[in-house]
């Protein structure tokens, strides 16, 4: 990694970098494609490896990375924005999977007349499973427990 004094000006370039020192750490080859916009820096990682090892189990690793960029990114400057870190369409596949899990629990809530517990996952997966459920009538979701173990509840909603 480059001393922090060399570090680019510009918050998308600094993520960019830590980027790039990350697929050269773990021996991954991958462009790194920079989209910014008034509200989020998009950092996409695309290339033909297999970036099982940058993802991580459930997305860990990636969402570890996502944060570092952020900080290393805004470090120092009071204006920020959402930084968001891809690769090989996993954000995109992910959303898929979360919004059919939550479009089957909300089956299961009203059908069964029960409240269903979903798996634990992060607050930006969470965000997810609210949004899509939002209109849903007859169920209500909310989230419980504490981090790392923060789920969604989806209940069915009591008609008096």
């Amino acid at each position: 990694m480059s001393d922090l004094a060399d570090w680019p000006d510009d918050p998308a370039e600094r993520a960019r970098e830590l980027v790039e020192g990350v697929l050269d750490e773990l021996d991954l080859d991958g462009d790194v494609e920079i989209q910014e916009d008034d509200d989020r820096i998009l950092i996409n990682v695309v290339g033909g490896d297999d970036y099982g090892l940058l993802i991580g189990k459930r997305g860990q690793t990636i969402d570890a990375l996502q944060l570092l960029c952020y900080q290393a990114a805004f470090r120092g400057l009071r204006e920020r924005k959402r930084v968001i870190v891809d690769a090989a369409g996993y954000r995109g596949r992910r959303r898929e999977t979360l919004e059919s899990r939550a479009d089957r629990a909300a089956e299961q809530a009203l059908t069964n007349n029960r409240v269903v517990e979903m798996d634990p996952m992060s607050a930006q997966e969470r965000r997810v499973v609210h949004e899509r459920l939002k209109g849903r009538s007859g169920v209500e979701t909310y989230s419980e427990g504490d981090e790392p173990h923060r789920c969604v509840i989806v209940a069915p909603l009591v008609h008096e």
